[in-house]
């Protein structure tokens, strides 16, 4: 495939944007070469301005679950447009959107919209504070919720890619109420709540991590969790940026049967466009400004497009379409996993519902550490995109998938990947 206008456009883009992108990720500089710039998308397949078809595996990195462009979205974001861009006043879709968040989502029974998942991460962090009288938060290594400082401590996403364990910048005074324990560690949180328990705030967890790949809660993990939080009088917080309307009708929560105190969500809820929330008991979310001490506010927060945008996808979202999702997620990872077989590979294929990670190498990944970056990752990624599939191009971001997927696209998938693991193990 030919991208030389990708190419130089990014040479201008090297020059205007930092490293030619407005999130890392996006430079491909764990996969090498120039990354494709793109022009437009529908349904299942996005396009660069070379030209090229490729089925999208990236989705926008989870916010995508319609399909691209989906005609109901768009033709609700002309109508709220029409009405106006941004009032700087409450408007009746982000009421409806609050009263489809809390229909949804068991957790939650007040909402309060912001513009990205990392506002709602940094929104969560002071509310658990101002709600409790305490400092100290639980993290898990590989978990990834945003770019607030108390956070970039072993995060996952684009810090894993480039190997930092936390960024510069951050002070040390910012992280040293941040306590890290390995994901699926129960006998870990155990012990670091217990021996913070005079002044530890909450737990904050993916309750599927989809920042380090895909990796599954093992056994009672949330369970334990939930229990720690309730033993202790903390704040529980399930960041649902990615599994929130993704893994299933009501997210992670509904699909595991815990209940955390608070649930941020981003991506799938703003329907593609910048829109997140943080949602949960009412005790907790009346300590926000207006009603309580603890401050937040946002221009934008609650914009009449975003939210329009977002209410369309969720009541389109109905939960039949999860059958579907479930359908083409089983196939792709049955037919990836005899392919892997096939040419004798090792690794393991972690999904829940539309989001998917292939792991080489491993035999089984429950935590960051299982994790095996193969060598030639970088020549798999350029192989698959050469066969006309787009995957994320980094070993530690979730694959997804969308409702606009097909059986074609399911076809070229598989005939791909056969492909490109052929080429490798010729090479």
């Amino acid at each position: 495939m030919k991208r030389n206008r990708s190419g130089e456009l990014f040479e201008r883009a090297r020059d205007l944007l930092v490293g030619g992108v407005n999130s890392p990720v996006r430079a491909f500089k764990s996969v090498g070469g120039n990354p494709i710039i793109i022009e437009r998308a529908k349904g299942s397949k996005i396009y660069d301005v070379d030209g090229n078809e490729y089925v999208d595996y990236v989705a926008s990195w989870g916010a995508i679950i319609h399909g691209h462009a989906d005609d109901d979205i768009l033709s609700a974001i002309r109508e709220a447009s029409s009405k106006g861009t941004t009032f700087g006043f409450t408007n009746m879709y982000e009421i409806e959107l609050a009263e489809e968040i809390t229909r949804r989502v068991p957790s939650a029974e007040m909402v309060r919209l912001v513009n990205s998942g990392t506002e709602a991460a940094m929104t969560a962090l002071r509310l658990l504070r101002g709600f409790t009288n305490r400092n100290k938060v639980i993290k898990f290594i590989g978990n990834y919720h945003g770019h607030f400082d108390p956070f970039l401590v072993k995060a996952g996403s684009g810090l894993a890619t480039y190997s930092l364990p936390t960024s510069a910048g951050t002070t040390g005074g910012c992280v040293m109420d941040t306590i890290v324990v390995d994901y699926n560690d129960t006998e870990g949180v155990i012990k670091a709540a217990k021996e913070n328990r005079e002044d530890l705030a909450g737990i904050i967890v993916e309750p599927i991590a989809g920042n380090m790949g895909v990796v599954k809660p093992k056994g009672d993990f949330l369970n334990v969790l939930r229990e720690t939080c309730d033993g202790l009088g903390c704040v529980l917080v399930f960041d649902e940026v990615i599994t929130g309307f993704r893994v299933s009708y009501g997210g992670a929560q509904e699909l595991y049967r815990v209940m955390p105190d608070l649930t941020l969500l981003g991506k799938v809820v703003g329907g593609g466009m910048p829109l997140a929330a943080i949602a949960g008991r009412k005790d907790i979310m009346r300590k926000l400004a207006p009603e309580g001490p603890v401050y937040q506010a946002g221009t934008l927060a609650g914009n009449p497009v975003a939210a329009a945008a977002g209410l369309a996808a969720l009541r389109k979202l109905t939960r039949d379409k999860y059958d579907k999702l479930e359908s083409y997620g089983a196939r792709l990872e049955d037919g990836m996993s005899k392919i892997m077989k096939s040419y004798g590979i090792k690794g393991v294929i972690n999904r829940v519902g539309s989001m998917m990670s292939v792991f080489f190498g491993a035999e089984r990944v429950e935590k960051y550490s299982d994790i095996k970056v193969p060598a030639r990752f970088a020549e798999y990624f350029w192989k698959m995109l050469d066969s006309g599939v787009l995957i994320p191009p980094s070993a530690f971001e979730s694959m997804f998938f969308t409702l606009a997927h097909t059986e074609i696209d399911l076809k070229v998938t598989l005939e791909a990947f056969e492909k490109s693991l052929q080429a490798l193990g010729n090479e």
